[in-house]
């Protein structure tokens, strides 16, 4: 961040005065910070009206010093850059509230158009101290579809609203000029007036909150806290974390396999991490070339501040123990420790306006796989496989009361297993996220929830399983559409250190007696009424070799539905001799037996990664170009 030279001498100022807090107070303030993040967090979830702010929970808060430096690391969330950037801060007075979405004028901190993000400066004695912000993904801002996130967008002038940074408050007045025009862009207005109202309304108290916190430790104090806080977190990941990485390069790629205009095609993510005693450098070149769809991330802005303190959590798996690792909290303090280097204009991650961005999540949270998967290289494999990815599905059209209806709905999926565990079943990346409950939706809309399950076999197979994602059956009760923006649809979560990739993500219509697979990127498959649309979400990669899994585990799993008779068989080597009352009862003899003529059968492979059998079924584009490698 390029400082002022009076910013500059205020922060090492800040510095020196961290250094000698009062341990009690700085916990007090520390505390007092969480709070009032979970607080804002909690009033945004009781008053906001649409299924994918208070149901699902996509929604971020976070917390800012007057320099723009997030202090906690509870929920990602946007950065405050842009809006300081347009309003200087002495300009700003009690009762402003900033607005903004636009992909390309927000510092990077906007990946789409629905996360709409609401900004209030906190002041304490007439001086701004803090940025309160919340930004949320909103059900519908306009676009040529409904939920407005095409996935036949060519440009962002057919996603939707776009707003730069704008003054919608001024001394607690709303524009209301303004705001009439935000809600004729919508296809459901009340919904995105309350969901907006909800937001600011809670960024203001918790604005409030931090006023109350410098008034009773006073400005110096609380300052020096906040210095504090954010040393600790450097300070943590440079001695705990950065010795478990040898110095030197490391470098591996991913990649995202669709785009809903040239498919199949392999769009390339590439990282080369240097790592030296005390910086980490983060090297994008090779990165494929800006995809006409819209999967593109446009990252590259604010020195990549946004970037690093989205993917820095990953080296969190580097930590000790887990519950170590659970108590590392990510802030500003660990963008000093990292350097991003963004490839020219023009890539995946580097778009050129106005190109569509819609479906960023997919390289936005491919980032971590990518992250994780140069970290797996960088420690022979001690890491967790991959985790779940993201996908968005839903219906839409009219009822039999000829109302307008829209459904959204996040679904998770499997974590990774890790060299101590297996994965996670049915979690979601995004913090806090969670499935639709079946009552709400089949209370709302003209749908029913037929089926809501575990996927059985779709976690990576592994000493330590991959976790399994979700099985769930949808019927409507009216003729509509349905709509699909999914990642991870041929290449599963891959596998680290012999474990086997997950099952790839598939949404399927029963069709004629058939069921039809879907694509990821979707507007409007019709689905007539009665029929049902099955989504089966991505399970998590495998960790270790499958064959070195405990048999009772396997057991385990077969009773409890999450492994088939079937690969437990033929991919763990475990013999089903016989079932009582439901339960499976193994076959010693013919298991030993079956685990060594796997174990003779196994080819070397001497990768830390397995990416599954779809990389082998995909073709590039490109006839000539060198094709990637199942095992990296």
């Amino acid at each position: 961040m390029a400082w002022t030279p009076e910013q500059r001498k205020e922060l090492d100022a800040l510095r020196v005065a961290a250094q000698n807090v009062d341990p009690i107070v700085l916990q007090i303030v520390e505390g007092n910070l969480n709070s009032i993040e979970a607080e804002i967090e909690l009033a945004v979830e009781r008053t906001a009206r649409s299924p994918m702010i208070r149901e699902a929970h996509d929604y971020r808060v976070g917390l800012f010093d007057r320099f723009g430096r997030k202090l906690t690391g509870r929920s990602y969330s946007a950065i405050p850059d842009a809006v300081y950037r347009d309003y200087p801060p002495e300009t700003m007075k009690p009762g402003d509230v900033y607005f903004m979405n636009d992909t390309y004028d927000t510092e990077g901190s906007i990946g789409h158009l629905p996360d709409m993000c609401s900004t209030v400066p906190a002041f304490h004695d007439g001086d701004l101290i803090a940025y309160i912000q919340v930004f949320g993904h909103h059900d519908d801002i306009g676009g040529k579809v409904p939920g407005s996130m095409p996935g036949t967008a060519l440009s962002v002038f057919e996603e939707g609203l776009m707003i730069p940074p704008i003054k919608l408050y001024a001394e607690g007045v709303r524009n209301d000029e303004a705001f009439k025009i935000i809600k004729r862009n919508t296809r459901v207005p009340e919904m995105l007036e309350a969901d907006v109202d909800s937001e600011i309304q809670a960024v203001i108290m918790g604005a409030r909150r931090m006023t109350e916190l410098f008034e009773r430790f006073g400005k110096d104090t609380v300052e020096a806290c906040f210095q504090a806080i954010l040393d600790k977190t450097k300070n943590i990941f440079l001695n705990e974390l950065f010795p478990k990485i040898e110095n030197g390069e490391y470098y591996w790629e991913d990649y995202v396999e669709h785009d809903a205009f040239e498919d199949p095609k392999l769009h390339k993510f590439a990282l080369k991490v240097t790592k030296t005693d005390d910086k980490i450098v983060l090297d994008f070149n090779g990165t494929d070339p800006q995809a006409v769809g819209p999967i593109n991330w446009a990252a590259d802005y604010a020195e990549g501040r946004y970037l690093i303190k989205w993917i820095a959590p990953v080296m969190r798996n580097l930590a000790d123990t887990p519950e170590r690792a659970a108590e590392i909290h990510v802030n500003e303090g660990v963008v000093e420790l990292f350097e991003v280097i963004f490839p020219p204009k023009g890539t995946l991650i580097t778009p050129v306006r106005p190109a569509a961005t819609n479906a960023r999540a997919f390289l936005l949270l491919r980032s971590l796989s990518l992250f994780a998967g140069v970290l797996a290289h960088a420690v022979k494999g001690n890491m967790p496989a991959d985790q779940e990815t993201i996908r968005y599905t839903g219906f839409y059209g009219y009822d039999a009361d000829g109302n307008y209806f829209l459904s959204r709905e996040v679904l998770g999926g499997g974590s990774g297993g890790r060299y101590y565990a297996d994965g996670s079943d049915a979690v979601h990346i995004v913090p806090n996220s969670r499935n639709q409950p079946a009552e709400f939706t089949e209370t709302k809309f003209p749908v029913m929830v037929d089926r809501l399950a575990l996927s059985c076999d779709s976690g990576g197979a592994g000493q330590y399983r991959g976790g399994l994602g979700y099985d769930k059956e949808y019927r409507a009760l009216t003729d509509c559409y349905t709509l699909v923006s999914a990642d991870r649809v041929r290449l599963g979560c891959y596998g680290v250190n012999g474990g086997r990739a997950g099952r790839p993500f598939g949404i399927f219509v029963d069709a004629h007696g058939r069921n039809e697979k879907l694509g990821g990127l979707r507007d409007d498959v019709p689905v007539a009424e009665d029929q049902v649309v099955r989504v089966k979400t991505t399970g998590g990669g495998g960790w270790g070799d499958p064959l070195m899994r405990e048999i009772e585990a396997v057991r385990m799993d077969i009773w409890q539905g999450k492994v088939s008779e079937e690969a437990a068989r033929d991919i763990y080597g475990v013999i089903v001799e016989k079932y009582e009352f439901g339960e499976p009862f193994i076959d010693r003899t013919a298991t030993e037996a079956a685990r060594a003529k796997l174990k003779a059968a196994e080819s070397e492979v001497d990768a830390i990664i397995d990416r599954g059998p779809g990389l082998e079924e995909l073709t590039l584009a490109n006839e000539n170009a060198e094709k990637p490698r199942r095992y990296a």
